[in-house]
């Protein structure tokens, strides 16, 4: 267990420096924990904890360079001894199975209490697992995606809106094959239109990634 005189080391992640500083500052009330890096990218993470040696990285999802889940199953590979914690505006089942997946000793979401939060920093640390509880009940209850690889793509594509012919030229397919792509992908998340689809898809965390 970690004392005041060797505190857990911390790497914060977050593209939002607000948002980054003020977790710097209320994890740093706590005597047994120091924040010895922050970085506002995902392709910055592993270069970063290589140079400070975190004992915990504490990661947001959606991050330019490389995103959250990428990035925690980088640092997995590069530095196996140091635990991954997830905290991200983001609740989605589908962000949530996918962090585990790439390695993440926990999860959880920027609401949870400052005391919460050391908290779970602290149990990682110590090698348990944490999730928040509401999260995990709703991943068991939706399950992996349904989409293929090719209907995820064109979904992450049709996000900005624009024409069949449009998101068939950006993704170098058939306008038949979009459209063919599409109808699965409604039909797969039960939604009546397009646009239905997409924000079925993101609320589950099926879209991540590009």
């Amino acid at each position: 267990m970690s004392t005041a005189d060797t505190p857990i080391r911390l790497l914060l992640a977050d593209d939002q420096a607000l948002v980054r500083g003020a977790l710097a500052a209320l994890l740093s009330l706590e005597p047994d924990l120091t924040v010895v890096a922050e970085v506002g990218r995902g392709d910055e993470v592993v270069a970063e904890a290589r140079r400070t040696a975190p004992d915990v990285a504490l990661l947001d999802v959606e991050m330019p360079g490389l995103d959250g889940i990428a990035a925690t199953a980088a640092l997995r590979a590069a530095l196996p001894a140091c635990r991954v914690l997830v905290v991200t505006t983001f609740g989605r089942p589908g962000y949530l199975r996918r962090a585990m997946e790439a390695g993440a000793n926990g999860f959880v979401v920027k609401d949870t209490p400052a005391r919460q939060l050391a908290d779970a920093v602290r149990r990682v640390h110590a090698g348990l697992r944490v999730v928040d509880p509401t999260l995990a009940a709703e991943t068991l209850a939706t399950g992996a995606s349904p989409l293929t690889e090719r209907e995820t793509e064109v979904l992450r594509a049709a996000r900005a809106g624009g024409a069949v012919a449009e998101l068939a030229k950006a993704l170098h397919l058939s306008e038949g094959t979009v459209r063919n792509h599409l109808s699965a992908a409604i039909g797969k998340t039960g939604a009546r239109n397009r646009a239905a689809a997409v924000r079925i898809a993101e609320q589950n965390g099926w879209l991540l990634g590009d």
